[in-house]
Protein backbone atom coordinates (compact mmCIF):
# COMPACT_ATOMS: atom_id res chain seq x y z
CA UNK A 1 0.00 0.00 0.00
CA UNK A 2 2.96 2.40 0.96
CA UNK A 3 4.62 1.97 -2.48
CA UNK A 4 1.46 2.59 -4.13
CA UNK A 5 0.93 5.42 -2.33
CA UNK A 6 4.71 6.71 -2.67
CA UNK A 7 4.02 6.03 -6.86
CA UNK A 8 1.00 8.23 -6.52
CA UNK A 9 2.43 11.27 -4.56
CA UNK A 10 6.11 11.03 -7.14
CA UNK A 11 3.42 10.97 -10.39
CA UNK A 12 1.85 14.25 -8.58
CA UNK A 13 5.06 15.59 -7.74
CA UNK A 14 6.40 15.27 -11.63
CA UNK A 15 3.15 16.61 -13.11
CA UNK A 16 2.89 19.74 -10.84
CA UNK A 17 6.25 20.56 -11.84
CA UNK A 18 5.50 20.17 -15.19
CA UNK A 19 2.36 22.51 -14.53
CA UNK A 20 4.14 24.88 -13.09
CA UNK A 21 7.09 25.92 -15.62
CA UNK A 22 4.12 26.36 -17.95
CA UNK A 23 1.89 28.24 -15.01
CA UNK A 24 4.27 30.63 -13.44
CA UNK A 25 7.77 30.23 -14.65
CA UNK A 26 9.03 29.42 -11.13
CA UNK A 27 11.23 26.30 -13.04
CA UNK A 28 13.16 28.88 -15.44
CA UNK A 29 13.75 31.22 -12.23
CA UNK A 30 15.37 28.34 -10.30
CA UNK A 31 17.05 27.46 -12.86
CA UNK A 32 18.40 31.21 -13.27
CA UNK A 33 19.50 31.44 -10.05
CA UNK A 34 21.54 28.26 -9.95
CA UNK A 35 23.00 28.97 -13.18
CA UNK A 36 24.90 31.94 -11.46
CA UNK A 37 28.16 32.21 -10.07
CA UNK A 38 27.90 31.53 -6.18
CA UNK A 39 27.60 34.16 -3.61
CA UNK A 40 30.46 35.31 -2.63
CA UNK A 41 30.61 34.61 1.09
CA UNK A 42 31.56 36.99 4.06
CA UNK A 43 34.36 35.91 6.53
CA UNK A 44 33.44 33.01 9.07
CA UNK A 45 32.36 34.94 12.78
CA UNK A 46 30.99 32.84 16.03
CA UNK A 47 27.04 32.18 15.73
CA UNK A 48 25.34 31.99 18.91
CA UNK A 49 24.62 28.24 20.35
CA UNK A 50 21.14 27.18 19.14
CA UNK A 51 20.93 25.28 21.85
CA UNK A 52 21.44 28.00 24.58
CA UNK A 53 19.57 27.25 27.61
CA UNK A 54 19.17 23.93 26.52
CA UNK A 55 19.65 21.88 29.60
CA UNK A 56 17.56 24.38 31.54
CA UNK A 57 14.85 24.06 28.43
CA UNK A 58 15.09 20.19 28.50
CA UNK A 59 15.07 20.05 32.79
CA UNK A 60 11.53 22.29 32.07
CA UNK A 61 9.94 19.82 29.27
CA UNK A 62 10.62 16.60 31.26
CA UNK A 63 9.24 17.67 34.46
CA UNK A 64 6.10 18.77 32.52
CA UNK A 65 6.11 15.18 30.64
CA UNK A 66 6.09 13.91 34.29
CA UNK A 67 3.87 16.09 35.56
CA UNK A 68 1.34 14.91 32.46
CA UNK A 69 2.57 11.83 30.71
CA UNK A 70 -0.31 13.31 28.10
CA UNK A 71 1.11 16.83 27.70
CA UNK A 72 1.96 16.01 23.51
CA UNK A 73 2.67 19.56 23.05
CA UNK A 74 5.59 19.07 25.22
CA UNK A 75 6.59 16.00 24.19
CA UNK A 76 7.33 17.10 20.50
CA UNK A 77 9.22 20.23 21.46
CA UNK A 78 11.06 17.52 24.23
CA UNK A 79 11.50 15.57 20.82
CA UNK A 80 13.22 18.20 19.10
CA UNK A 81 15.12 19.18 21.72
CA UNK A 82 16.97 15.85 21.99
CA UNK A 83 17.50 16.01 18.36
CA UNK A 84 18.84 19.25 18.75
CA UNK A 85 21.31 18.12 21.42
CA UNK A 86 21.79 14.84 18.93
CA UNK A 87 22.82 17.18 16.19
CA UNK A 88 25.04 19.37 18.57
CA UNK A 89 26.92 16.73 20.62
CA UNK A 90 26.70 13.83 18.22
CA UNK A 91 26.00 11.86 21.46
CA UNK A 92 23.31 8.88 19.57
CA UNK A 93 21.46 8.28 23.44
CA UNK A 94 19.63 11.90 22.75
CA UNK A 95 18.76 9.79 19.41
CA UNK A 96 16.84 7.14 21.44
CA UNK A 97 15.13 9.69 23.60
CA UNK A 98 13.83 12.00 21.17
CA UNK A 99 12.01 8.99 19.38
CA UNK A 100 10.36 7.78 22.69
CA UNK A 101 9.17 10.70 23.19
CA UNK A 102 7.58 11.15 19.83
CA UNK A 103 5.97 8.28 20.30
CA UNK A 104 5.42 9.00 23.33
CA UNK A 105 3.17 11.98 21.69
CA UNK A 106 1.30 10.16 18.99
CA UNK A 107 -0.07 7.99 21.57
CA UNK A 108 -1.53 10.35 23.54
CA UNK A 109 -2.88 12.42 20.34
CA UNK A 110 -2.92 10.16 16.96
CA UNK A 111 -1.10 11.66 14.05
CA UNK A 112 -4.34 12.72 11.79
CA UNK A 113 -4.03 15.77 14.71
CA UNK A 114 -0.61 15.68 15.41
CA UNK A 115 1.64 16.24 12.52
CA UNK A 116 4.06 17.84 14.84
CA UNK A 117 4.75 14.77 16.67
CA UNK A 118 4.86 12.61 13.25
CA UNK A 119 7.53 14.93 12.18
CA UNK A 120 9.69 14.26 14.59
CA UNK A 121 9.11 10.21 15.01
CA UNK A 122 10.06 10.53 11.40
CA UNK A 123 13.04 12.60 11.62
CA UNK A 124 14.15 10.55 15.23
CA UNK A 125 13.87 7.31 12.68
CA UNK A 126 15.75 8.84 10.15
CA UNK A 127 18.80 10.57 12.72
CA UNK A 128 18.85 6.02 14.09
CA UNK A 129 19.12 5.16 10.15
CA UNK A 130 15.59 3.40 9.82
CA UNK A 131 15.17 4.73 6.74
CA UNK A 132 12.26 2.74 5.79
CA UNK A 133 9.92 3.84 8.53
CA UNK A 134 10.94 7.36 7.81
CA UNK A 135 10.05 7.18 4.42
CA UNK A 136 6.83 5.82 5.33
CA UNK A 137 5.99 8.76 7.88
CA UNK A 138 7.21 11.01 5.81
CA UNK A 139 4.84 9.59 3.19
CA UNK A 140 2.11 10.60 5.42
CA UNK A 141 2.74 13.31 5.95
CA UNK A 142 2.66 14.52 2.91
CA UNK A 143 -1.19 13.20 2.52
CA UNK A 144 -1.83 14.86 6.43
CA UNK A 145 0.14 18.16 5.36
CA UNK A 146 0.21 18.67 1.70
CA UNK A 147 0.39 22.17 1.67
CA UNK A 148 3.40 22.56 3.63
CA UNK A 149 7.27 21.77 1.92
CA UNK A 150 8.90 19.75 5.03
CA UNK A 151 7.13 16.75 4.37
CA UNK A 152 8.38 16.24 1.27
CA UNK A 153 12.08 17.36 2.60
CA UNK A 154 11.76 14.13 4.98
CA UNK A 155 10.75 12.12 1.99
CA UNK A 156 13.57 12.85 -0.08
CA UNK A 157 16.15 12.70 2.40
CA UNK A 158 14.57 8.97 3.25
CA UNK A 159 14.59 8.15 -0.52
CA UNK A 160 18.22 9.30 -0.91
CA UNK A 161 19.39 7.04 1.85
CA UNK A 162 17.44 4.18 0.51
CA UNK A 163 18.93 4.93 -2.89
CA UNK A 164 15.83 5.48 -4.81
CA UNK A 165 17.25 8.93 -6.72
CA UNK A 166 15.38 10.07 -8.93
CA UNK A 167 12.09 9.51 -6.61
CA UNK A 168 14.05 11.39 -4.12
CA UNK A 169 15.26 14.33 -6.96
CA UNK A 170 11.09 14.55 -7.41
CA UNK A 171 10.21 14.91 -4.00
CA UNK A 172 12.69 17.53 -3.58
CA UNK A 173 11.48 19.56 -6.35
CA UNK A 174 8.10 19.43 -4.41
CA UNK A 175 9.25 20.69 -2.06
CA UNK A 176 10.54 23.83 -3.76
CA UNK A 177 7.41 24.17 -5.01
CA UNK A 178 5.46 23.96 -1.85
CA UNK A 179 8.20 26.55 -0.67
CA UNK A 180 7.82 29.04 -3.46
CA UNK A 181 11.52 29.02 -4.39
CA UNK A 182 14.88 27.57 -3.13
CA UNK A 183 16.25 27.38 0.13
CA UNK A 184 19.18 27.06 2.24
CA UNK A 185 17.95 23.26 2.72
CA UNK A 186 16.61 22.69 -0.86
CA UNK A 187 19.95 23.94 -2.18
CA UNK A 188 21.70 21.04 0.40
CA UNK A 189 19.84 18.47 -1.03
CA UNK A 190 20.73 19.46 -4.60
CA UNK A 191 24.00 19.75 -3.65
CA UNK A 192 24.16 15.61 -2.61
CA UNK A 193 22.43 14.79 -5.56
CA UNK A 194 25.25 16.94 -7.63
CA UNK A 195 27.91 15.17 -5.72
CA UNK A 196 26.39 11.74 -6.24
CA UNK A 197 26.34 12.28 -9.84
CA UNK A 198 29.93 13.52 -10.06
CA UNK A 199 29.67 16.50 -10.49
CA UNK A 200 31.60 18.14 -7.04
CA UNK A 201 31.78 21.76 -8.84
CA UNK A 202 28.11 22.33 -9.19
CA UNK A 203 27.79 20.38 -5.32
CA UNK A 204 30.23 23.19 -4.48
CA UNK A 205 28.26 25.96 -6.08
CA UNK A 206 24.88 24.42 -4.30
CA UNK A 207 26.58 24.50 -0.89
CA UNK A 208 28.06 27.89 -0.96
CA UNK A 209 24.32 29.08 -2.17
CA UNK A 210 23.14 27.30 0.66
CA UNK A 211 25.39 28.82 3.18
CA UNK A 212 24.53 32.22 1.76
CA UNK A 213 21.08 31.94 1.99
CA UNK A 214 21.37 30.32 5.93
CA UNK A 215 23.46 33.53 6.96
CA UNK A 216 20.96 35.55 5.54
CA UNK A 217 18.41 34.03 7.73
CA UNK A 218 17.71 36.81 11.08
CA UNK A 219 19.08 34.45 13.06
CA UNK A 220 21.46 31.80 11.66
CA UNK A 221 21.60 28.89 12.96
CA UNK A 222 24.88 27.95 13.94
CA UNK A 223 24.96 24.08 13.53
CA UNK A 224 23.31 24.48 10.25
CA UNK A 225 25.81 27.34 9.20
CA UNK A 226 28.99 24.96 10.42
CA UNK A 227 27.57 22.06 9.07
CA UNK A 228 27.53 23.50 5.66
CA UNK A 229 31.26 25.15 5.88
CA UNK A 230 32.12 21.42 6.89
CA UNK A 231 30.25 20.29 3.65
CA UNK A 232 32.33 22.38 1.80
CA UNK A 233 35.57 21.49 3.60
CA UNK A 234 34.01 17.74 2.75
CA UNK A 235 33.76 18.27 -1.17
CA UNK A 236 37.27 20.10 -1.19
CA UNK A 237 38.80 16.90 0.57
CA UNK A 238 37.10 14.75 -1.89
CA UNK A 239 39.12 16.02 -4.83
CA UNK A 240 42.33 16.17 -2.92
CA UNK A 241 41.99 19.77 -2.41
CA UNK A 242 43.62 19.46 1.00
CA UNK A 243 44.26 23.70 1.73
CA UNK A 244 40.64 24.03 0.75
CA UNK A 245 39.20 21.65 2.70
CA UNK A 246 41.08 22.91 5.93
CA UNK A 247 39.91 26.32 5.00
CA UNK A 248 36.62 25.63 5.18
CA UNK A 249 36.95 23.52 8.28
CA UNK A 250 38.25 26.13 10.19
CA UNK A 251 35.58 28.64 9.26
CA UNK A 252 32.96 25.74 10.75
CA UNK A 253 35.21 25.92 13.71
CA UNK A 254 34.90 29.59 13.97
CA UNK A 255 31.05 29.08 13.58
CA UNK A 256 30.94 26.87 16.31
CA UNK A 257 34.04 26.08 18.66
CA UNK A 258 34.84 22.38 19.02
CA UNK A 259 31.94 21.18 16.37
CA UNK A 260 32.79 17.54 15.96
CA UNK A 261 32.80 17.13 12.27
CA UNK A 262 35.45 19.76 11.65
CA UNK A 263 37.59 19.08 14.25
CA UNK A 264 37.61 15.15 12.43
CA UNK A 265 38.31 16.49 9.47
CA UNK A 266 41.16 18.55 10.32
CA UNK A 267 42.29 15.65 11.64
CA UNK A 268 41.92 13.75 8.08
CA UNK A 269 43.92 16.81 6.58
CA UNK A 270 46.55 16.57 8.93
CA UNK A 271 46.81 12.58 8.04
CA UNK A 272 46.78 13.53 3.49
CA UNK A 273 49.20 15.97 4.74
CA UNK A 274 52.18 13.64 6.13
CA UNK A 275 51.07 15.13 9.84
CA UNK A 276 50.71 11.67 11.75
CA UNK A 277 50.89 13.36 15.32
CA UNK A 278 48.78 16.39 14.47
CA UNK A 279 45.78 13.95 13.35
CA UNK A 280 46.05 11.79 16.45
CA UNK A 281 45.99 15.17 18.68
CA UNK A 282 42.27 16.00 16.65
CA UNK A 283 41.01 12.20 16.72
CA UNK A 284 41.81 11.73 20.28
CA UNK A 285 39.90 15.23 21.27
CA UNK A 286 37.20 13.54 19.62
CA UNK A 287 36.96 10.21 20.84
CA UNK A 288 37.16 11.07 24.24
CA UNK A 289 33.32 12.84 23.59
CA UNK A 290 31.95 10.51 21.22
CA UNK A 291 33.38 6.66 20.83
CA UNK A 292 31.52 6.66 17.21
CA UNK A 293 33.29 3.85 15.71
CA UNK A 294 34.38 5.19 12.58
CA UNK A 295 36.29 7.85 14.63
CA UNK A 296 37.92 5.35 16.83
CA UNK A 297 38.65 3.24 14.25
CA UNK A 298 40.22 5.85 12.08
CA UNK A 299 42.13 6.59 15.64
CA UNK A 300 43.24 3.58 15.63
CA UNK A 301 44.78 3.68 11.90
CA UNK A 302 46.52 6.32 13.08
CA UNK A 303 47.96 4.87 15.70
CA UNK A 304 49.33 1.84 13.79
CA UNK A 305 51.05 4.15 11.43
CA UNK A 306 52.44 5.84 13.92
CA UNK A 307 53.91 2.84 15.17
CA UNK A 308 51.64 2.11 18.30
CA UNK A 309 50.81 -1.01 17.94
CA UNK A 310 49.24 -1.71 21.21
CA UNK A 311 47.25 1.45 21.11
CA UNK A 312 46.07 0.72 17.36
CA UNK A 313 45.03 -2.48 19.03
CA UNK A 314 42.88 -1.06 21.92
CA UNK A 315 40.81 1.09 19.63
CA UNK A 316 40.28 -1.99 17.13
CA UNK A 317 39.18 -3.84 20.01
CA UNK A 318 36.93 -0.55 20.93
CA UNK A 319 35.38 -0.67 17.66
CA UNK A 320 34.50 -4.38 18.52
CA UNK A 321 32.77 -3.80 21.66
CA UNK A 322 31.07 -0.83 20.16
CA UNK A 323 29.62 -3.30 17.42
CA UNK A 324 28.27 -5.68 20.05
CA UNK A 325 26.78 -3.43 22.18
CA UNK A 326 24.84 -1.76 18.70
CA UNK A 327 23.77 -5.18 17.90
CA UNK A 328 21.75 -5.44 20.75
CA UNK A 329 20.34 -2.02 20.28
CA UNK A 330 19.69 -1.20 17.10
CA UNK A 331 21.81 -0.77 13.34
CA UNK A 332 23.33 2.75 13.44
CA UNK A 333 26.41 1.65 12.76
CA UNK A 334 25.86 -1.43 10.64
CA UNK A 335 27.46 -0.66 7.52
CA UNK A 336 30.00 1.42 9.06
CA UNK A 337 31.28 -1.78 11.19
CA UNK A 338 31.20 -4.10 8.19
CA UNK A 339 33.44 -1.52 6.01
CA UNK A 340 35.62 -1.59 8.76
CA UNK A 341 35.90 -5.21 9.46
CA UNK A 342 37.13 -5.22 5.63
CA UNK A 343 39.54 -2.54 5.58
CA UNK A 344 41.15 -4.32 8.52
CA UNK A 345 40.51 -8.45 7.14
CA UNK A 346 38.97 -9.58 9.95
CA UNK A 347 35.33 -11.20 10.36
CA UNK A 348 35.01 -11.53 6.79
CA UNK A 349 31.88 -13.49 6.58
CA UNK A 350 29.92 -11.50 9.13
CA UNK A 351 31.04 -8.19 7.14
CA UNK A 352 29.71 -9.72 4.25
CA UNK A 353 26.54 -10.94 5.90
CA UNK A 354 25.70 -7.28 7.24
CA UNK A 355 26.43 -5.60 4.31
CA UNK A 356 24.06 -7.74 2.71
CA UNK A 357 21.46 -7.52 4.65
CA UNK A 358 21.15 -3.90 5.05
CA UNK A 359 21.34 -3.35 1.25
CA UNK A 360 18.48 -5.75 1.09
CA UNK A 361 16.17 -2.49 1.99
CA UNK A 362 18.97 -0.06 1.70
CA UNK A 363 20.04 0.14 -1.67
CA UNK A 364 22.33 3.27 -2.61
CA UNK A 365 25.41 3.34 -4.20
CA UNK A 366 27.58 2.54 -0.79
CA UNK A 367 25.38 0.08 0.70
CA UNK A 368 26.27 -1.23 -3.00
CA UNK A 369 30.05 -0.78 -2.45
CA UNK A 370 30.17 -2.33 1.17
CA UNK A 371 28.91 -4.96 -0.17
CA UNK A 372 31.31 -5.14 -3.21
CA UNK A 373 34.43 -4.72 -0.64
CA UNK A 374 32.95 -6.94 1.70
CA UNK A 375 32.50 -9.59 -0.99
CA UNK A 376 35.84 -9.31 -1.82
CA UNK A 377 37.30 -9.71 1.49
CA UNK A 378 35.10 -13.04 1.70
CA UNK A 379 36.64 -14.37 -1.19
CA UNK A 380 33.47 -13.62 -3.50
CA UNK A 381 34.96 -12.13 -6.30
CA UNK A 382 31.98 -12.35 -9.56
CA UNK A 383 29.91 -11.22 -6.39
CA UNK A 384 32.50 -8.36 -5.49
CA UNK A 385 32.61 -7.01 -9.41
CA UNK A 386 28.77 -6.76 -9.96
CA UNK A 387 28.26 -4.71 -6.47
CA UNK A 388 31.19 -2.80 -7.82
CA UNK A 389 29.24 -1.65 -10.55
CA UNK A 390 26.44 -0.75 -9.09
CA UNK A 391 28.12 1.77 -6.47
CA UNK A 392 29.79 3.27 -9.55
CA UNK A 393 27.11 3.74 -11.82
CA UNK A 394 26.22 7.16 -11.28
CA UNK A 395 29.90 8.43 -11.96
CA UNK A 396 30.51 9.69 -8.26
CA UNK A 397 33.95 10.94 -7.78
CA UNK A 398 34.92 9.21 -4.76
CA UNK A 399 38.57 7.99 -3.96
CA UNK A 400 37.29 5.31 -2.10
CA UNK A 401 34.86 3.66 -4.55
CA UNK A 402 37.79 3.63 -7.35
CA UNK A 403 40.04 2.51 -4.99
CA UNK A 404 37.78 -0.64 -4.14
CA UNK A 405 37.00 -1.14 -7.51
CA UNK A 406 40.63 -1.31 -8.47
CA UNK A 407 41.16 -4.24 -5.73
CA UNK A 408 38.52 -5.78 -6.99
CA UNK A 409 39.88 -6.13 -10.46
CA UNK A 410 43.13 -6.47 -9.21
CA UNK A 411 41.89 -9.93 -7.68
CA UNK A 412 39.83 -10.85 -10.57
CA UNK A 413 42.81 -10.57 -12.79
CA UNK A 414 42.01 -7.99 -15.00
CA UNK A 415 45.57 -5.63 -13.95
CA UNK A 416 44.58 -3.30 -16.85
CA UNK A 417 40.87 -2.38 -15.12
CA UNK A 418 43.00 -2.61 -11.93
CA UNK A 419 45.57 0.19 -12.59
CA UNK A 420 42.94 2.44 -14.43
CA UNK A 421 40.15 2.51 -11.06
CA UNK A 422 43.61 2.58 -8.97
CA UNK A 423 45.33 5.48 -11.18
CA UNK A 424 41.34 7.32 -10.97
CA UNK A 425 41.43 6.95 -7.05
CA UNK A 426 45.17 8.49 -6.79
CA UNK A 427 44.63 11.13 -9.05
CA UNK A 428 41.57 12.22 -7.71
CA UNK A 429 42.57 11.84 -4.14
CA UNK A 430 45.74 10.88 -3.40
CA UNK A 431 45.72 10.60 0.19
CA UNK A 432 42.05 9.49 0.38
CA UNK A 433 42.38 7.46 3.89
CA UNK A 434 45.60 6.87 5.39
CA UNK A 435 45.87 3.35 5.53
CA UNK A 436 43.86 2.78 2.25
CA UNK A 437 45.76 5.16 0.03
CA UNK A 438 48.82 3.60 1.03
CA UNK A 439 47.75 -0.06 0.40
CA UNK A 440 46.27 1.55 -3.20
CA UNK A 441 50.01 2.60 -4.05
CA UNK A 442 51.37 -0.63 -3.18
CA UNK A 443 48.89 -2.42 -5.81
CA UNK A 444 49.23 -0.03 -8.15
CA UNK A 445 53.45 -0.56 -7.98
CA UNK A 446 52.92 -4.27 -8.15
Amino acid sequence: MQQRNLKFVLLLTMLGVSLLVCACGYESSSSEIRSRAAPALPPATPLDADNKGVEARLRTLEERVRADPEDFAALNRLADAYLQQARETGGTNFIALAERAARASLDSVPEVRNTSGLAALTQAEFASHNFTSARDHALRLTELDPGKSYPYLMLGDALLELGAYDEAAAAFKQMERKADGISHASESRQARLAFLGGDTARATRHLTTALALALNLPAPPRETVAWYRWQLGETAFATGDYQTAERHYRDALITFPDYLRAVAGLGRVRAANGDIKGAIEHYEQIVKRVPDPVFVAALGDLYKLAGREKEAEAQYRLVEMIARVHEVNGVLYNRQLAVFYADHDTNAEAAYANATREYEVRRDIYGADAVAWTALKAGKIPEAQKYIKEALRLGTQDARLLYHAGMIERAAGDARAARNYLQQALKLNPNFDPLQALLARKALEG
